[in-house]
């Protein structure tokens, strides 16, 4: 799919920021990125050698959006994010802070197709929509529009809504930061309650007794990384009574006020039946 800066999408932020050697001065990044700037032939060339393509012209918004993924692919990411309309998002981190982002980013970059195929291009006045061939959110490549607009002499790319354009530009550096909370916060949720599921399928093939994280992932009911926060930025447990007939799991988050600030907890109640509550313990 186009990656969107949106708070589901993987990532979650959708573009990171690779950063060069930690504690650079962010003055040395911030430098204007490579210019879209190419020959007709280089960017023919860009295109996909099947399907349909166009002829890109240097500096137009079928450009933009080729050199856009460019920097995706190339890890680039603050260059690939001054593209976008996230850009104000970015401006103020310094490098070190950037790479706090990278894993997420790193994700976001790993699906860009090696050759983008562009397909078509409409521009009305300063609006222009671009179509792509960009894998779906099944992984299933499809072609996809990528709306942009014209600031200035440049073409940026609305990888944010309005409303999340709004809130881009008076956050600045902290919106990426938020971004991060709420979606890892969103994703604790939905893995304990994949993990109360789990539990249940888990129970009756074994007698009514529950599994710990270990035997829950070993038997494939859910995926390795609930036993690393590296990615979801939630430690996750769960403790079976001394009978294995009951458990609690938890989501705690792996670095409270950066990868989360809720604590979650699944119980079970004399009907067996799981309860979620959430709380801010400051830690």
């Amino acid at each position: 799919m186009f990656i969107k800066f949106t708070r589901h999408c993987f990532l979650y932020l959708m573009v990171s920021v690779l950063v060069a050697a930690s504690g650079c001065a962010v003055e040395s990044s911030k430098a204007a990125p490579e210019s879209t700037n190419s020959s007709a032939a280089d960017t023919r060339n860009a295109a996909a050698p099947n399907g349909a393509m166009i002829d890109i012209e240097p500096n137009s918004p079928a450009d933009t959006v080729r050199v856009f993924y460019k920097y995706l692919r190339e890890k680039k990411f603050r260059e690939a994010i001054y593209l976008t309309n996230l850009r104000p998002a970015v401006e103020g981190l310094t490098d070190s802070e950037l790479k706090e982002f990278q894993v997420d980013f790193e994700s976001v970059a790993a699906v860009v197709p090696e050759q983008l195929q562009i397909n078509g291009e409409i521009v009305s006045g300063d609006q222009a929509t671009v179509t792509a061939k960009l894998p779906d959110e099944d992984g299933k490549t499809q072609v996809q529009e990528i709306k942009l607009r014209r600031d200035g002499d440049v073409w940026v790319i609305l990888s944010a809504d309005g409303e999340a354009e709004k809130r881009i530009k008076q956050e600045g550096k902290n919106y990426f930061y938020s971004l991060r909370i709420s979606t890892h916060e969103d994703e604790a949720r939905q893995m304990l309650d994949r993990i109360t599921k789990a539990e249940m399928v888990f129970a009756l093939q074994n007698k009514n007794l529950y599994g710990d994280l270990g035997q829950l992932v070993a038997t494939g009911f859910l995926p390795s990384d609930a036993q690393s926060s590296e990615s979801t930025g939630y430690k996750y447990s769960v403790a079976l009574n001394a009978d294995k007939t009951s458990y609690t799991a938890k989501a705690a988050p792996a670095e409270y006020g950066k990868t989360g600030k809720l604590t979650f907890t699944v119980e079970l109640n004399d009907k067996k039946e799981a309860h979620l509550t959430s709380k801010d313990l400051g830690k």
